[in-house]
């Protein structure tokens, strides 16, 4: 009786500590104005990328900036942006279709496969992948990757885009097995003791249970790697080239728009000229890329989420 008395009086000493009302009072702002610094970096962001690719549409017609001729530095500047949106789709497909089966087998060996003991060591080892800096797959894919192929595709190019989509989709399968596994890992137990005990095989639970049962999580994990390839630029400017033709042959070398701005900030276009303001409105693109894939992302998540 002695020690519920002793708390009681201890909670309500410290609810009449003038301290803690002054924390408490303090406490909700800050927690406001944490919450807030995202959304005031975003606007800012997209601010900055708004108002400068606006001084660069205002200059350039749109009719020419949907071309297929992109030559900023000749003497009379063309800025179409078609070759540098082609060659971001043509290594993102790559990239996908290199991380899909691969991350998306790797996440059904751990979800329904591999032994706990077994699972422990191989996703860690996994996720190594996404720790290692993309400028260190830049130059594997170049030094690596591009002379293999070579030996294989005797007309590819040293800078081509075959190369880099393979090693972006090395680097993009964490992402997808990692969030494919979770989505797996969340089917409950019992659809799959009531699937074996209708007579159905492991891979038939499998395929015809847990995937479709875990399919907004595994679609999802699909559109975020596409938006994580189509942001990549390390690897994209060591082995891709500067290539600024329109083409679909990816033994070739092209530009992505990643590529583009790293190329120009180095110090080709000055301050306030129509290319330095191209660079905006190629972030700008990139910008409103990404925001539609992770809101596709969104949509399908909650679209065709399953709950149990």
């Amino acid at each position: 009786m002695d020690k519920t008395v002793r708390v009681k009086d201890i909670i309500k000493k410290n609810i009449n500590s003038n301290k803690n009302r002054q924390i408490e009072k303090i406490m909700p702002t800050l927690f406001f104005l944490a919450a807030t610094i995202s959304i005031l970096t975003t606007i800012g962001i997209v601010s900055t990328l708004v108002v400068d690719a606006y001084k660069f549409f205002r200059q350039v017609p749109i009719k020419e900036v949907f071309s297929t001729k992109l030559a900023p530095l000749g003497s009379n500047p063309s800025f179409g942006i078609l070759p540098l949106i082609n060659g971001t789709v043509i290594t993102s497909i790559i990239a996908m279709g290199v991380a899909i089966p691969i991350g998306l087998t790797a996440a059904i060996y751990l979800s329904e496969y591999a032994s706990e003991n077994c699972r422990k060591a191989l996703k860690p080892i996994m996720e190594l992948l996404a720790g290692i800096p993309t400028i260190v797959y830049g130059f594997f894919a170049y030094s690596f990757v591009t002379p293999l192929l070579m030996t294989i595709i005797p007309d590819l190019g040293a800078k081509n885009a075959l190369s880099p989509g393979i090693v972006m989709g090395i680097m993009i399968i964490p992402l997808v097995a990692s969030l494919s596994e979770d989505a797996m890992n969340s089917v409950p137990n019992a659809m799959r003791e009531g699937a074996l005990a209708l007579g159905s095989t492991k891979l038939e639970v499998t395929i015809k249970v847990v995937v479709p049962a875990a399919i907004s999580g595994i679609i999802a994990s699909f559109v975020l790697g596409i938006s994580r390839a189509i942001g990549e630029t390390m690897i994209v400017v060591i082995a891709s080239g500067s290539s600024k033709n329109f083409t679909f042959d990816v033994t070739k070398s092209i530009q992505t728009m990643t590529a583009y701005i790293v190329e120009f900030t180095s110090g080709d276009a000055g301050s306030g000229t129509l290319g330095y303001y191209s660079l905006y409105a190629v972030g700008l693109i990139l910008f409103v890329f990404t925001l539609l894939m992770n809101l596709l992302a969104r949509y399908i998540s909650r679209r065709y989420r399953e709950e149990y």
